[in-house]
């Protein structure tokens, strides 16, 4: 008998096998039941009686036009339960502590705002920049790694206008702002050297949410003699592994 509170350690295999199946058809949209007998290594008689239980129960759907099956709202509702409570910044916070101790340079965790990008967390060097990095500070989006990312990535429009200069290397024109922005959509990562305070230089990227909205910005930092140019390209598969870990971690599925 199992102790009380702890999972058996022994499997149930009707729920493996349909386990198995909702894997199957989340990867390949509708399927069919020889095929899924193929590529779940069960056979087509187990296959076709765990289909018919599975669809009674709402968590896949039979297409009578092509005879296939497909995963059910019911998954969808269970996944939302279980998307509705995460949270980004205990999702992120570990990943951001390894990125810290790989790189070096202080890591910062952002969400959009309505015109900025906001930070919501933070893991600091010992050497970080004490002042420039704190919670609730916005991103400004046309002088900042992270807010270049949201306005590339998130649900807000280019500033018109002329743009306030922070330093003499933040950018004002509006053109030359929606070239930035074009290269980062390209590029699928944001610079900032000097641009924000001079003698700061950083390098961020988006992290998607299970829609591939974007939930969260992640930014590394440091001052510009120590985190050239040369420094943020070493560190950018970092950054771009992290972001990319966490995005899975919420839900995101890439399209590769």
């Amino acid at each position: 008998m199992a102790r009380t509170g702890q999972p058996s350690s022994r499997d149930v295999e009707a729920t493996v096998r349909a386990v198995a199946i909702l894997d199957a058809l989340a990867e390949g949209g509708e399927v069919g039941t020889t095929e899924l007998a193929r590529r779940t290594g069960i056979s087509a008689s187990t296959v076709s009686r765990q289909l018919g239980t599975l669809t009674r129960l709402g968590l896949i759907e039979h297409a009578p036009s092509t005879g296939r099956y497909r995963l059910g709202v019911r998954v969808l509702r269970l996944a939302n339960a279980v998307l509705g409570r995460l949270n980004v910044r205990d999702v992120a916070r570990p990943q951001l502590e390894e990125l810290v101790h790989a790189v070096g340079e202080t890591a910062t965790l952002s969400i959009p705002g309505d015109a900025d990008a906001i930070t919501v967390d933070f893991v600091p060097t010992e050497r970080y920049l004490q002042g420039v990095t704190r919670l609730g500070r916005p991103s400004v989006g046309h002088a900042s790694s992270a807010g270049k990312v949201m306005l590339a990535f998130g649900d807000v429009p280019l500033p018109r206008g002329k743009l306030a200069a922070f330093t003499p290397r933040t950018i004002i024109d509006p053109e030359a702002l929606a070239a930035e922005i074009a290269r980062v959509r390209q590029d699928g990562y944001a610079e900032a050297v000097d641009e924000r305070e001079v003698g700061l230089s950083a390098v961020a990227a988006p992290v998607w949410g299970a829609g591939g909205e974007l939930a969260a910005i992640v930014a590394l930092q440091g001052p510009t003699s120590r985190f050239d140019e040369a420094g943020m390209q070493a560190a950018l598969p970092l950054l771009l592994a992290c972001t990319k870990a966490i995005s899975v971690a919420l839900g995101w599925h890439s399209a590769e």
